[in-house]
Order: C-alpha cells, then sequence, then structure tokens
C-alpha cells in the first residue's frame, strides 16, 4: 500500500498561476494575439505579489504559451506555431488524462512515423550487444506482473528508447527522453489490462525478431500494428469511460 502513498505536497502561488493562465489559453478563453494585463494589474487582480506573476510569466514562456515585449507586455501565442515538446506535457495535465481526440490521433501518427524509421534503422543498424539487450528486455516482458502498470509501462519505453538507440541516429533517443513524461502518460492509460499487455509482449517479441533477421520491412510491420493495437484499446475504454459518465 506504501506504493500507492505518494507525499502529498501543496502548489505554490507561481504553480498556480501556470496552471490558471495554460487553461485559460489551451481552451480559447485567451486567444492568440490577445494582450495580457501589465504585470503590476495581474498581480492585484489575482491577489499576488508581482515576482510570483513575472517568474509565472517566463515559465509560461518557456512552454510556447505566451511573449514577453519588452515594455508591451505579455502576448499570448498560437502554441501550435510556438510552442515546444514541452507543451505537450501541458496539455496531457490540461486533459486531465483523457486525452482529447485531435490530440490523441495527432501524437499517433508523429509516434507511428518516429517508431517506425527507429525499428527500421535498428534492423539494419544494430550491433550483436544491442540485439542481446533487445533479448534481455523480452525476458522482462516474459517475467513482468502484467497487474504492475508501473513496471509495464516502464518497460515499454525502456524497449523502444533501445530501439532509438540501435538505430544509430544520435537524436532519436534523445527526442524519445524529451518525449517521455506524456510517452508513459498515454502508455499508462492502456496498460491496466493484463490480457491486453500479453499481446503487447508478443508484438515486442515479433519486433525484435525482425531486428535480429535485418529485416526492416517487418519490423516497420509489427511496430506499426503494436501502435494501432493499443491506440484501439485506448480508445475502447476511453469510449467505455465516456458511456459510464453519461449514464
Amino acid at each position: 500500500m506504501k506504493k500507492l502513498l505518494a507525499p502529498i505536497r501543496a502548489k505554490s502561488l507561481k504553480e498556480v498561476f501556470i496552471e490558471h493562465f495554460e487553461s485559460l489559453i489551451l481552451s480559447g478563453k485567451l486567444e492568440a494575439g490577445q494582450k495580457l494585463l501589465s504585470e503590476r494589474e495581474l498581480a492585484e487582480a489575482l491577489g499576488v505579489s508581482r515576482p510570483v506573476v513575472h517568474e509565472g510569466l517566463l515559465e509560461l514562456e518557456a512552454r510556447g504559451l505566451v511573449t514577453m515585449k519588452p515594455r508591451a507586455g505579455a502576448v499570448v501565442n498560437d502554441y501550435r506555431t510556438n510552442g515546444s515538446l514541452a507543451i505537450l506535457d501541458t496539455l496531457i495535465n490540461y486533459y486531465s488524462g483523457t486525452l482529447e481526440t485531435k490530440l490523441l490521433d495527432s501524437m499517433v501518427e508523429m509516434r507511428i512515423l518516429f517508431e517506425s524509421e527507429t525499428v527500421r534503422l535498428a534492423a539494419l543498424n544494430r550491433t550483436e550487444e544491442q540485439l542481446q539487450t533487445f533479448y534481455q528486455l523480452l525476458e522482462e516482458w516474459d517475467a513482468v506482473d502484467m497487474n504492475d502498470v508501473a513496471a509495464t509501462t516502464g518497460l515499454y519505453f525502456r524497449f523502444h528508447h533501445h530501439a532509438a538507440m540501435a538505430s544509430g541516429n544520435l537524436f532519436y533517443p534523445l527526442l524519445l527522453n524529451s518525449f517521455k513524461h506524456v510517452y508513459v502518460n498515454i502508455s499508462r492509460q492502456s496498460f491496466i489490462d493484463a490480457p491486453f499487455m500479453k499481446q503487447v509482449a508478443a508484438l515486442h517479441r515479433r519486433i525484435v525478431e525482425a531486428i535480429a533477421a535485418q529485416d526492416p520491412p517487418a519490423a516497420v510491420e509489427a511496430v506499426r500494428e503494436l501502435i494501432a493495437y493499443g491506440v484501439g484499446h485506448l480508445k475502447s475504454m476511453l469510449n467505455m469511460t465516456d458511456r459510464e459518465a453519461g449514464q
């Protein structure tokens, strides 16, 4: 039970400020191009200090949500144009763990492109040492408790990160690391069903078999099937949740 009891931490005023404006911007209540009140006016309206407002705006700018202009104040950005990978975590949190359909579909399209390429290159470039690591990861799939969501999501990420490493491309594993929190959050929503996880493990075995045989088309086919299977399962779970909520 102790594993379920993470320490409780009160949010700082800065964190509350950031979350409030993230919600206003991502919901469209504050539109792209709209100028915010001055830092002094925001502080007075929200009942916080100017340093809280200033630091919060700087963080919003780092996430691509606003632009700070000298002597003009902060202006709301179109996050699709100005946002970075950091905004993906914000989007997940904004939707409270339930992915909006357009966002989910966009992420799936990105994963198909990215992971098709990583396994294709892994099949071409993997070393014998990297292949042995793949076999070790398969042994972990055989031994893992399919009901342990934390263990399965962690193993899932490590497998795909290793595929990125085996691709030989220096940027792919770094990109996946940058995307890790969102990647794991999405996986966690699916990995609560042990029978589903057995098929996930089987598809990972197919990927390794293709990489071992240095067969790029087979590796790509297997990873695309894995992604499609996972997304189909996730969408069915989300639809079921929506139906239950509507009752």
